[in-house]
């Protein structure tokens, strides 16, 4: 069987590229129908790249008091991500030349990382905001591995920057003012889905994590 061949019969590994795509669309038209509001300006029209969160489209009302049209977009969105990264930890943890407890480990802490995701928009905010990115963080902790122990070094770099992009975020949270968080969260985002596609596509070109 050749390349082409074996290729056709493993197009389901491109799924996170796929749900990548979608997950930009939704995202897209949540934004495009979110009526208005941010932390800066709660009178604002439409939805501000700059100052809305990505919480905000997930609220049944908008900032500025009317009912939030996209809401539907976004909750869309947020299950299509939720089963587009829980995709992307199945593909590398079968991609990669895991043992199988290494592969247990990967997509039990991915599955835990995204069970909290339902309850991101309510009272339990914060605590979703805590313990989701840490069950995360150990299933990419292996991917992270796999990437290193194959020589894709840039793909390996990249996702460190990642990381860097995160703790970023929690710095911007916890310690400083909320007002560049809006926009570093969406660069972190297209970082990260940016770096997904990529592992994603090298995965299907090179199974194993072959060279």
């Amino acid at each position: 069987m050749n390349a082409a061949q074996t290729n056709s019969r493993r197009w389901w590994t491109l799924s996170p590229l796929f749900g990548s795509l979608v997950f930009i669309f939704l995202y897209t038209m949540a934004a495009a129908f979110y009526p208005g509001g941010s932390q800066a300006d709660a009178h604002a029209k439409g939805f501000s790249w700059m100052h809305n969160y990505w919480c905000n489209l997930l609220s049944g009302k908008a900032l500025n008091g009317e009912i939030n049209a996209g809401r539907p977009f976004a909750y869309t969105a947020m299950v299509v991500a939720a089963l587009m990264l829980l995709g992307f930890l199945t593909v590398a943890a079968m991609g990669f030349d895991f043992s199988k407890r290494s592969k247990i480990i990967v997509l039990a802490c991915g599955l835990l990382s995204l069970l909290p995701l339902p309850f991101l928009n309510s009272s339990y905010h914060d605590a979703v905001a805590n313990a989701s990115p840490f069950f995360g963080l150990v299933a990419m902790l292996f991917v992270y591995a796999g990437l290193y122990k194959s020589g894709w070094k840039s793909l390996f770099l990249f996702g460190l920057f990642n990381l860097v992009l995160v703790a970023w975020n929690n710095y911007l949270w916890h310690f400083t003012t909320l007002y560049w968080l809006p926009l570093v969260q969406k660069i972190t985002f297209a970082s990260f889905l940016l770096w997904i596609c990529l592992v994603t596509v090298r995965l299907y070109r090179h199974p194993k994590g072959q060279a």
